[in-house]
């Protein structure tokens, strides 16, 4: 399907539709938008049609279980040229006691127009239903995948599940008056470069004067450690988060069933103390992004053979999940965890490790994720916009 330019404007005589997501054909569309406006761009990695398929799958994705929901794609011309998902997280606003949507998913051809209608037609959704403001782009499964506009970084390619687009974006966001609610950072580790024998002293210390562990996660009675995980995330689970709240048991059991098939073991990393409480936990993943890049979107039928021969040659990962019980903060815990998975990472021939996405105000892993030798090397932000 053609789709107009992206770096010239359409005539001021074109129109531009916005039409509801309905049928299959529309989600079709839906789907496909980001590989019309991205194929010239060699810094996009095409996600999994699949797994884009089950995101917009209200059987399959958490968020849209937890209240309603609308998409909707631009036309201009009888071609798509834009799209955004928007929505109500009814838990969120119960338990943080606030009337907030959010926006997921939005994609526009380089031309504000379509950008604006999209917005005023998910912000008129939002306030049709009592929505005082909203807040995004938000992660599309309330997950942590695609959240956040990029901002920074536009130079190099996203690891696994991060966002990417282009900086006229930022551009559209801030002229329809959406303003900065917080960033989130991705820092860059360089792997050839050793951890000092004195950091590696200093943890082995640390451990021996608080007297806790670090150890793989236990596959084998995952039941039982995530039990514990979900009690250390009730503990650990900052207050001034303002976009999530503790998962419950079941989510994350559906979060760790998604994981598991792209997981490796070395890396699911658990701190636990005498008693065996969990009281520390750190998982990363493999770049997957580096064999998605090869395949296209597709995993069949010649792209699993792709998948698994690239599989292998992967050199790089990201750290997603690093949570410490507020009891052991300042007592190293972080900082064992990190060896371990530095050690498991060079074990695999790693040579690169992304630490994301971390809030910014979250100052104690900010901190953390530098003094290990972290550089910030691209922003997440989240814009929020006031519908009162």
């Amino acid at each position: 399907m053609p789709l107009l330019s992206l770096k010239k404007a359409f005539p001021d005589a074109c129109q531009v539709t916005v039409t509801k997501v309905q049928t299959k054909r529309d989600w079709r569309i839906f789907i496909n938008l980001p590989w019309l406006l991205y194929k010239n761009d060699p810094f996009w990695v095409p996600p999994l049609k699949t797994e884009m398929w089950d995101t917009v799958n209200p059987k399959k994705n958490p968020l849209m279980k937890l209240g309603p929901y609308q998409y909707f794609i631009a036309w201009v011309n009888g071609q798509p040229a834009g799209r955004i998902g928007t929505g109500i997280d009814e838990k969120l606003n119960r338990e943080k006691n606030k009337k907030e949507g959010y926006i997921t998913l939005f994609e526009s051809i380089n031309d504000y127009r379509v950008a604006k209608e999209l917005f005023d037609h998910a912000t008129a959704w939002l306030k049709e239903r009592g929505m005082t403001a909203v807040t995004g782009p938000q992660s599309p499964s309330n997950g942590d995948d695609y959240r956040g506009l990029l901002i920074k970084g536009f130079d190099s390619e996203p690891v696994l599940l991060n966002s990417y687009n282009p900086p006229y974006y930022v551009e559209f966001f801030d002229r329809y008056g959406f303003t900065k609610f917080f960033d989130r950072y991705a820092f860059y580790y360089d792997l050839s470069k050793p951890v000092t024998k004195r950091f590696e002293e200093s943890v082995a210390a640390l451990k021996k004067r608080y007297r806790f562990t670090t150890r793989n996660l236990d596959l084998k009675n995952l039941d039982r450690e995530l039990v514990g995980i979900q009690k250390l995330l009730v503990r650990s689970w900052p207050e001034n988060w303002p976009d999530m709240v503790p998962p419950s048991l079941p989510e994350i059991q559906d979060e760790v069933a998604k994981l598991l098939p792209v997981a490796h073991k070395d890396l699911l990393v658990v701190a636990v103390d005498e008693q065996g409480e969990i009281v520390g936990l750190a998982i990363a993943l493999p770049d997957y992004n580096q064999v998605f890049k090869r395949l296209n979107g597709r995993l069949f039928p010649i792209g699993f053979i792709k998948f698994l021969w690239y599989r292998r040659k992967i050199d790089g990962g990201r750290s997603l999940i690093l949570m410490v019980d507020p009891a052991y903060h300042k007592k190293g815990v972080s900082a064992a965890m990190y060896l371990h998975m530095f050690e498991s990472a060079l074990q695999k021939g790693y040579r690169y490790g992304e630490g994301s996405t971390i809030h910014e105000f979250n100052t104690k892993m900010v901190n953390d994720a530098i003094r290990a030798g972290g550089v910030l090397y691209k922003i997440y932000r989240i814009y929020k916009l006031d519908l009162s």
